[in-house]
C-alpha cells in the first residue's frame, strides 16, 4: 500500500477541527442527528474545501443528550428518516458550496449496530441510495457494514481505527470497558504504520487481525486528536507512504 485515508470526524463543537483539516484528507461532518447544525456543516464543508480535505457524510442516531453513543431500537422507517434528512441536508449545503459530498460514514452506537447487525446496516445504507452519484459507503472493515453496502450497490471503503482498541472478532471494544480508546500518539501511529505496510491490527488480547482498511479514522473528540493525527501522519511519511483521500 503507497497510500493511507486518514479521517476524522468533524463539525461535533470539539474545537480541534482547524487543526484536524491541516493533518487529514478526509472530513467526516456531522449533519445534525448526534451534533452540528447548518451553520457548522456550512463552516466545516468550507473549511474543507479551502484545504482541499474530501467531506463525507457523519449521520447518527438524533440524540445530541448522549452524542449519538446509547443504542436505540428505531422503527425502519425512523431510522431510515433520520439517516436520510440528515445525509440530505448536508448534501444541499455542500452543493451550495461547491462541494461533493463522497462518502457516508457511520456514528457512534448506530455504527456499532450496523457493524453486528446487516438488517440494520441494510436500513441505513438504502437510506442514502440515489442522493449523490457515486456515492461511497466508508464500512468497518471486517463487519456487517461492509456486506451489506457491497449488496446494495455501493463503493465500499474499509475503514479502520487510529485510537479503539479492538475485540479479536474485528469488532470495537465497547466505549465502557477499559481500554477501549487509545491515548498514546507514539502507539497509535505504530499501528497505523503496521496497518498500512502489513494490512494487520493487534486486538485487545493481542490475537493478529486481517484488515484491508484504506482509510484510518482519529476520533475529533479524543482529547489527545491533533496530537495522534500528527504523529499518524509523520509516521506514515516517514514509512514512505503517503496521507491521501481514498473517498
Amino acid at each position: 500500500m503507497t497510500s493511507l485515508d486518514l479521517n476524522a470526524d468533524l463539525g461535533e463543537g470539539m474545537g480541534a477541527d482547524a487543526a484536524l483539516l491541516e493533518l487529514v484528507s478526509s472530513a467526516s461532518v456531522a449533519c445534525g442527528g448526534h451534533a452540528g447544525d447548518e451553520a457548522t456543516m456550512r463552516a466545516t464543508v468550507r473549511a474543507a474545501k479551502a484545504r482541499g480535505v474530501a467531506v463525507g457524510a457523519h449521520p447518527g442516531f438524533a440524540d445530541r443528550e448522549h452524542f449519538g453513543r446509547r443504542r436505540l431500537l428505531l422503527p425502519p422507517a425512523e431510522l431510515d428518516a433520520q439517516v436520510r434528512g440528515q445525509v440530505r441536508r448536508l448534501v444541499e449545503i455542500a452543493v451550495e458550496e461547491g462541494v461533493a459530498v463522497r462518502y457516508v460514514k457511520l456514528h457512534g452506537a448506530l455504527a456499532n449496530m450496523a457493524a453486528e447487525e446487516p438488517a440494520v446496516a441494510a436500513v441505513c445504507f438504502a437510506a442514502v441510495a440515489g442522493l449523490v452519484d457515486d456515492l461511497a459507503i466508508l464500512a468497518l472493515d471486517n463487519s456487517a457494514q461492509v456486506q451489506a453496502a457491497e449488496a446494495l450497490g455501493f463503493r465500499v471503503i474499509r475503514e479502520a481505527y487510529a485510537d479503539r482498541a479492538y475485540r479479536p472478532d474485528g469488532l470495537l471494544v465497547p466505549r465502557a470497558e477499559p481500554g477501549a480508546v487509545l491515548h498514546d500518539p507514539e502507539a497509535i501511529a505504530a499501528r497505523a504504520v503496521r496497518l498500512a505496510q502489513r494490512g494487520e491490527i493487534v486486538a485487545a488480547d493481542g490475537s493478529i487481525l486481517t484488515s484491508e482498511a484504506r482509510s484510518l479514522c482519529v476520533h475529533g473528540d479524543t482529547p489527545e486528536a491533533v496530537a495522534i493525527a500528527r504523529r499518524v501522519r509523520q509516521a506514515l511519511h516517514a514509512a514512505g507512504i503517503a496521507v491521501a483521500s481514498t473517498p
